[in-house]
């Protein structure tokens, strides 16, 4: 796994345990994604246990940042529905990312069907 691969999946490592916990669909979720990238077991089990001591990290380039940014949002609807917390990182996120409140609502409404009430 490189290292934009491997910071993109700490960062998601970060989302999913940021409300408290990270729910038994993330962790599959999570297993899936470090399955696919190539991300040894021991590794992820690693990062698991040390997720709430993760900061996250910002992506440099457009295309990272709105491929970060669509990976946190597919994260935090595994569990179906966005926890409070989920969001508001997303939307702190998002912000760093340059990414305007406007726009994150038209990439939450157009990516999921999410609109903010």
């Amino acid at each position: 796994m490189n290292s934009v691969k491997l910071e993109h999946f700490r960062n998601l490592v970060s989302l999913s345990a940021i409300d408290g916990r990270i729910e038994e669909v993330e962790r599959v979720a999570l297993s899936k994604i470090a399955f696919e990238q190539g991300l040894p077991l021991e590794r992820l089990n690693l990062m698991l246990n040390r997720a709430s001591e993760y900061i996250y990290l910002i992506p440099q380039n457009t295309e990272e940042r709105e491929q970060q940014l669509e990976e946190m949002i597919t994260l935090a609807l595994v569990d179906g529905d966005f926890a409070p917390a989920e969001l508001e990182l997303i939307e702190m996120v998002a912000e760093k990312l340059g990414f305007s409140k406007k726009e994150l609502d038209v990439i939450l409404e157009t990516y999921c069907g999410y609109k903010k009430i």
